[in-house]
């Protein structure tokens, strides 16, 4: 789970994950391992305490009435055949991956693509949902960021002009108003008009950090 005010690195940049017990539950409606009959289906419960929640929301947890935070949930599923009365996985086959909300790539370790939820203390279906107004910019600092290392990968440099990241990159595209490089990494920076008129500034840096400054 990742806020959507993102202000931490990602593990897959060197920061650590979020570690923390977990409460579950398991029903089957079936018989385990059996596959000489036909099972009905199976639940899972999963119980997430706030307090492991919060060390990575910087936010309230549990969470105010309003309040969005990004979310998904995988699971994988192996193929297999039925040898000798038990279950073998099918050799020389990957896994499936089953997600909640989308990725578009298979890499379930990108949270700016993961769906909204949004907390209420109202009865269930009363709350309209509110669109995300940042959401446009953040997806294209992200696109800056993936692009920044796949131009290091292959010129052992980030990027220092907007150009050099591809056709049709430019100061002010989308928001982007400023790239920055340095010695050891880049800063790229975007703005959104939020509902009233107040202009938030979105900045991303090569460890995939994304942060906001309402200006």
């Amino acid at each position: 789970m990742q806020n959507s005010c993102v202000d931490r690195k990602y593990y897959r940049n060197t920061g650590a994950e979020l570690s923390q017990p977990l409460k579950t539950a398991v029903q089957i409606q079936g018989t385990l391992n059996d596959p000489m009959d036909t099972d009905t289906g199976w639940t899972v419960e999963i119980a997430l305490p706030w307090k492991a929640l919060k060390e990575c929301t910087h936010r309230p947890a549990p969470p105010l009435h309003g309040d969005q935070w990004r979310v998904n949930f995988s699971r994988v599923e192996w193929q297999t055949d039925i040898v000798e009365g038990e279950y073998r996985k099918v050799a020389g086959t990957r896994e499936d991956n089953w997600v909640w909300s989308p990725q578009g790539v298979v890499d379930m370790h990108r949270p700016e693509q993961w769906g909204y939820v949004q907390f209420s203390m109202e009865a269930a279906g009363t709350t309209p949902f509110a669109p995300d107004p940042a959401a446009h910019v953040r997806q294209q600092l992200m696109q800056v960021y993936y692009r920044q290392r796949a131009y290091r990968k292959e010129h052992g440099r980030y990027a220092t002009h907007w150009f050099e990241l591809g056709d049709g990159w430019q100061n002010g595209s989308g928001g982007l108003v400023r790239l920055e490089t340095t010695s050891i990494g880049f800063v790229a920076e975007a703005t959104v008009t939020l509902p009233g008129g107040s202009q938030e500034r979105w900045r991303i840096q090569q460890d995939s950090r994304l942060w906001s400054e309402q200006e």
